[in-house]
């Protein structure tokens, strides 16, 4: 017999396609590490998990604690399902800009979720990063994973997403392509792949009214950068410490209106429902389209599911409100 324990066996070991049809102008094999068939349907998972066994391990984390964070949807997804096989409770903030589906989606699992405003400084105490920390040393028995600045969020994808990568491609990647948030995922993916080949590309794709790309080429912390966005699960107002920039070769800016468009046309052309940070993905490799060659071999992450977005991108009378079709 072939069986999991519990759905926590079934996090990693995504599967890799080849996109055909909405990178025809690309001249390089795209390829699409699809992480929407992990149990929290999204990327997340795997970090989810290696920060509550590492906070296991040290002691931070004790039996019958409260886990709290600070999470745009699919972190605490990861975290709530770790939580339910492994005896903890969840109290989640999140932001006024995510999407019902996620907040749904972590009451079912039985977490709380606590929607702040998105409008206001990371230091302010309504921002959902302050309500978080606030409630850590409210809460008895809690612990605050901290996803962008706990180190067990990039080694997570050192330890399987960049290995899984190299064998799927086997050894022939050019470029990643990754959207930026915490910088777990592109950071731990390309500290490995960049050990086996120094010479692959990294690609941070980053939006509108985010500091990471003016940071990255010039090392200023620019605050008129930071704006409201639409974009969900990337970029970021202040520097988080899992975004290692000396691993990031360049960043791409993408606008919301842009990402949204090329999601709905993943899901329409390739038979692949994803969210929106893959819509700004692969709307970056087709702004950089001119860059690649024949012989390269662009992997791009597709980080969460398309059920996340059903009521913004997905929906044609929200579309049309923001003008976008």
């Amino acid at each position: 017999m072939k069986y999991y324990e519990n759905i926590l066996g079934t996090i990693g070991n995504t599967p890799m396609v080849k996109l055909n049809h909405v990178v025809k102008e690309v001249p390089a094999l795209v390829l699409a590490k699809i992480e929407t068939t992990n149990p929290g349907n999204s990327i997340k998972d795997r970090m989810a998990l290696k920060m509550i066994e590492d906070a296991e391990k040290s002691g931070k984390l004790k039996p019958g604690g409260i886990i709290i964070e600070g999470t745009s949807g699919n972190t605490g997804m990861g975290l709530a399902i770790a939580a339910i096989i492994k005896g903890y409770k969840c109290i989640f903030t999140s932001t006024d800009k995510q999407s019902k589906e996620k907040f749904d989606a972590l009451r079912a699992l039985g977490a709380e979720v606590i929607v702040c405003p998105t409008d206001v400084d990371p230091e302010d105490p309504r921002s959902y990063y302050s309500v978080s920390s606030r409630l850590e040393k409210e809460v008895p028995n809690s612990w605050k994973p901290n996803q962008y600045d706990n180190p067990s969020n990039a080694q997570a994808h050192y330890e399987s997403t960049g290995p899984e990568i190299w064998d799927q491609t086997d050894g022939k990647i050019t470029h990643l392509v990754v959207g930026v948030g915490t910088g777990g995922t592109i950071s731990g993916t390309a500290k490995f792949l960049k050990e086996k080949n120094p010479n692959i590309c990294i690609v941070g794709i980053d939006t509108y009214g985010s500091v990471f790309k003016k940071y990255k080429e010039t090392g200023i912390f620019d605050k008129d950068e930071i704006y409201p966005y639409v974009t969900e699960g990337i970029g970021e107002d202040f520097l988080p410490e899992n975004v290692d920039f000396n691993l990031i070769d360049q960043f791409e800016k993408v606008t919301d209106k842009d990402a949204a468009l090329i999601q709905r046309r993943i899901a329409k052309e390739e038979g692949i429902f994803v969210g929106n940070s893959a819509g700004s993905a692969i709307s970056g490799v087709l702004q950089l389209k001119d860059k690649f060659k024949p012989t390269d071999v662009v992997v791009v992450i597709f980080h969460d599911h398309g059920t996340r977005y059903l009521g913004k991108m997905y929906n044609d009378e929200w579309m049309k409100m923001k003008g976008w079709i």
